[in-house]
């Protein structure tokens, strides 16, 4: 059974130099490898999530300005939009077919609805000055979670580019001590079959 202290030894252990003859550099540098790794990870987490968050702000407050000249008129839905329903603002949106009338004239096409909305129901229906259908303007809890779905997809990429980074060093690593090994038995080979 391994205990929280054997494996806090155990890891002390590899970590630091033990002037073990048969330990190599190559064997240093891997036992250091994950812990810089994951020192790397905690002091770019924070700076990536900053900066994806930021631009993701950025993107928001664009979005809004140009939001700021759609205008709405009601529509009634011809179909049933797809979907269970959903009764918040973070649920998604699907086109679906709508009727709709703008400066007089009576239109029909496909909206952008929440999902589940029944066959029938008056929405509104956001409309450009050219009086194309535009998405619904963002709410701020759909900007909130644009933020934190970038930023949590910003820190998976990070984690997965020093995890791969991680996977070359340690082939490269694994790669340098099979050479090595391959120059050390080169040396030693021909002593040994001289023994006869």
């Amino acid at each position: 059974m391994t205990t929280p202290t054997m494996t806090w030894t155990r890891l002390t252990c590899r970590l630091r130099d033990d002037h073990n003859p048969l330990r190599r550099r190559s064997d240093r540098i891997e036992a250091w490898l994950m812990p810089a790794v994951l020192a790397a990870f905690l002091a770019l987490a924070p700076l990536v999530a900053a900066i994806t968050i930021w631009q993701v702000h950025a993107a928001n407050a664009a979005d809004a300005r140009a939001q700021q000249a759609l205008h709405h008129v009601p529509a009634v839905l011809l179909a049933a939009a797809p979907g269970p329903m959903h009764h918040h603002s973070s649920g998604w949106l699907v086109w679906t077919p709508a009727r709709w009338t703008a400066g007089g004239v009576t239109r029909t096409g496909r909206i952008p609805v929440g999902a589940g909305t029944p066959a029938g129901s008056r929405v509104q229906v956001w409309l450009n000055r050219s009086g194309q259908v535009q998405r619904p303007p963002l709410t701020p809890g759909l900007a909130r979670d644009r933020g934190l779905f970038a930023a949590a997809l910003a820190l998976a990429a990070l984690a997965l580019a020093l995890g791969l980074a991680a996977r070359i060093g340690r082939w490269r690593l694994n790669r340098r001590r099979l050479s090595d090994w391959a120059d050390g038995w080169l040396a030693v080979e021909p002593q040994w079959s001289h023994l006869d």
